[in-house]
């Protein structure tokens, strides 16, 4: 774990640095998929895999919610999670963007849920599940990794699929407001998880367990991510 030089001082910046440089945003899939350099094949696993994290997060954020002790931190957690359903709107239910999406590339959301996941698809799941229903402060780190490697990682799909409409004319048309949209929001959340520890910042276990959560979380994405190539890269 690397939490050599981190104090309560410079706890969040170093924390923050960390995702922002971690393998989970910049690893050769990730990287390949922002300059269009996948395959087709590459290019539908990822739609399918990424499907299982977009229908199964709100139950994982909600096990994260449940399991939150802080009033200030779970109001938080419900703006993102209602965030995830709509804000109140069910046509605008993210998972739903998410459909529309599949749709437009001539993949059936109902045949996905079927099909078996891959194991660091898997593996990067079932890790969420454990670490937001585990220890508290680990769970806090683990969301403060996701939502704070999320901007570098929208703008390595944005950009990827600028190419790959026309590298792959079929996909032209493909209906990609379920990824535009999570962009907008996203110096939003990163806000909303700004000082999440409070004063627990000035315990060393808190932390310590915090980082590990983080770290925790977004070495499982790195493997996800790399789950999705082409067997013989």
């Amino acid at each position: 774990m690397m939490t050599e030089g981190i104090n309560e001082q410079n706890f969040y910046e170093k924390t923050y640095q960390f995702v922002k440089k971690h393998n989970a945003i910049d690893n050769d899939f990730i990287n390949r998929f922002a300059k269009g350099d996948v395959s087709e094949e590459e290019f539908r696993r990822f739609s399918i895999e990424f499907y299982h994290f977009t229908r199964e997060w709100p139950a994982i954020l909600g096990t994260l919610l449940v399991n939150t002790p802080n009033e200030d931190d779970a109001a938080n957690l419900t703006t993102i999670l209602v965030s995830e359903l709509g804000d109140m709107d069910p046509t605008k239910r993210h998972e739903l963007l998410y459909r529309k999406y599949l749709r437009s590339i001539g993949i059936e959301p109902a045949d996905i849920v079927k099909r078996k996941q891959e194991p660091t698809t898997k593996a990067w799941l079932d890790g969420m599940r454990t670490f937001f229903s585990s220890d508290y402060y680990e769970a806090l780190g683990a969301e403060f990794g996701l939502e704070n490697m999320a901007i570098p990682m929208w703008d390595k799909i944005l950009a990827g699929f600028e190419i790959l409409k026309q590298k792959y004319p079929k996909y032209k048309n493909a209906d990609i407001e379920y990824f535009t949209f999570h962009r907008e929001l996203e110096e939003h959340h990163e806000e909303a998880m700004e000082d999440v520890l409070g004063t627990h910042k000035k315990e060393a276990l808190a932390r310590e367990n915090f980082f590990k959560g983080a770290e925790g979380i977004l070495n499982l994405e790195n493997k996800f991510w790399l789950g999705l190539a082409d067997r013989k890269n």
